[in-house]
């Protein structure tokens, strides 16, 4: 009967499962972090002004730089040894992605608590947190995202990676609805027990979860079949065979790299995907508390709250089929239309319609959210045109999405600092005072006008014109972006090592 039970209990834990339920640790700990650590730090700690744009400054720089240092300490060795494994995938890879996955994960949720205790002046604690937070962030992430890319290669199979992440990010997101109720700036000491039990969970859930993966792929598969057949469970196709002698340096790859076209249109359109979603996540409390608070309760902006955080990941579910009938370039296309059409609709609608703002506040995070949980399988597709063009050993996927957040977690940092200084310029109103520094650049119109507030009427125009701006700018790259249809298609059946060409005939495609 045990054994039984075990057995049933083992099969429902499949492969993809664990994985997608890697990112339940993960998004319990990040969505709460995106909501309130500025505020933590601006109201509670209240640091000053000049400390705050110090430390968000160097942590751009931190934040752009680890990304590919700790993609290079990790696949250095597949770059620099010739006589790796020339499938898609080696156990060694695998393992070694799980294995790093055991450790960074418990570290990640550590650095999530040191944000709700002053254990330091606010300036240095604040620099220190957010350095040492986004680095086991960026292991996590980057070891998480890279299994996405050596476990698969079809679309299909990717897809129903990608699925389970988005199912249990969207239950990980419950933890803002729950947030919402501990949170309470005069007194801390709840919403700090809250972080606490948040904390405790995702570190036993990344240390179980990692090893039960180790001990799948050690135990059940790995002894059971030949190398090819545990491929075959974990991973689709092989890869074409290659042979390059010479081990590949840092500076070979960066010059590979900058003649990959698609991939430099791709990161310039996630630069201003991943400032929007970051921008949508700091001034989403300023919003509703600005254009809502009086038309609103307080039990209705913590639905929106809830929903705007975990709408993006159900409704990924829907868009990732549409992905799989028309393809990820096509719906990606497809959101950056709908968030340009929205803004236009409700900067025509004004500010006065209430109801058209809550749906427009919640729409405009969803489908942006929305459109950043698919940029994965987008990365994925890159990792294997990379593969194929240079004709590596080994897919160096961990390097390359690494490479991707040096040119884009930029954004994360710019979306405070440029917002903050788009609301001070433009109505005046310092968000480190909490008063105007100043009369409103068109405090004189406004009120010969309508007699709408100025700060309300900045905060409608920053929520409506930054996404207009962004959609027109991430169209113009996007349909520079060729890595899609017969292209994508020729890209994954040389990689999967169906055909038997030579690698060079790529560059015909």
């Amino acid at each position: 009967m045990g054994k039984s039970t075990w057995a049933c209990w083992n099969g429902v834990l499949s492969t993809a499962v664990l994985y997608g339920s890697l990112a339940l640790f993960t998004s319990i700990l990040h969505n709460v972090f995106l909501l309130y650590y500025v505020e933590t730090f601006v109201s509670i700690y209240k640091i000053d002004k000049v400390s705050f744009w110090v430390g968000e400054t160097i942590f751009l720089i931190w934040n752009s730089l680890n990304d590919p240092l700790f993609g290079w300490l990790s696949d250095r060795s597949f770059l620099s040894c010739p006589q790796s494994g020339s499938h898609i995938t080696s156990p060694e890879v695998v393992l070694k992605r799980l294995n790093a996955l055991s450790t960074s994960g418990p570290l990640f949720a550590l650095s999530f608590l040191a944000f709700w205790v002053a254990w330091a002046q606010p300036g240095l604690q604040f620099l220190l947190c957010l350095c040492l937070y986004d680095g086991f962030l960026t292991m996590v992430d980057l070891h998480h995202s890279a299994l996405l890319a050596d476990l698969a290669v079809s679309a299909t199979a990717r897809t129903r990676l990608n699925f389970y992440c988005s199912v249990f990010s969207a239950i990980g997101s419950f933890s803002v609805f729950m947030s919402y109720g501990f949170w309470d700036k005069e007194n801390f000491y709840s919403f700090r027990l809250f972080c606490v039990t948040l904390a405790a969970f995702s570190i036993l859930g990344f240390f179980f979860v990692s090893r039960k993966l180790q001990l799948r792929f050690k135990k059940e598969i790995l002894p059971k079949q030949d190398e090819a057949f545990a491929l075959k469970e974990l991973s689709v196709g092989n890869a074409p065979f290659t042979h390059s002698e010479k081990p590949v340096t840092i500076g070979q790859y960066l010059k590979q790299l900058s003649k990959h076209k698609n991939f430099m249109w791709f990161v310039s359109m996630n630069l201003i995907q991943v400032f929007h979603c970051h921008f949508n996540s700091n001034f989403f409390p300023l919003f509703l508390e600005h254009l809502l608070s009086d038309n609103i309760s307080a039990s209705t902006g913590s639905i929106l709250l809830g929903i705007s955080f975990i709408a993006p990941h159900l409704n990924n579910l829907y868009f990732l089929t549409l992905c799989q009938r028309y393809g990820v370039y096509q719906v990606i296309q497809w959101l950056f239309l709908l968030k340009l059409g929205l803004g236009v609709v409700i900067l025509l609608a004004g500010a006065d319609h209430i109801y058209l703002l809550c749906i427009f506040i919640a729409s405009n995070r969803v489908f942006t959210e929305g459109t950043c949980k698919l940029l994965k399988l987008v990365v994925s597709d890159l990792v294997d045109e990379d593969f194929v063009v240079n004709q590596r050993q080994q897919a160096a996927s961990a390097l390359l999405f690494g490479m991707v957040a040096l040119l884009t977690k930029p954004g994360q940092t710019f979306a405070p600092l440029i917002g903050t200084w788009l609301l001070c310029v433009y109505t005046g109103y310092d968000v480190f005072e909490r008063k105007p520094v100043r009369d409103p650049v068109l405090a004189s119109d406004i009120s010969s006008g309508s007699g709408t507030p100025p700060l309300r009427l900045g905060c409608f125009y920053m929520l409506v014109f930054v996404p207009i701006t962004c959609a027109l700018l991430q169209l113009a790259a996007w349909s520079r972006f060729t890595l899609h249809g017969r292209k994508l298609q020729a890209i994954k059946t040389l990689r999967q090592g169906t055909q038997h060409g030579h690698l060079v005939g790529v560059k015909a495609i």
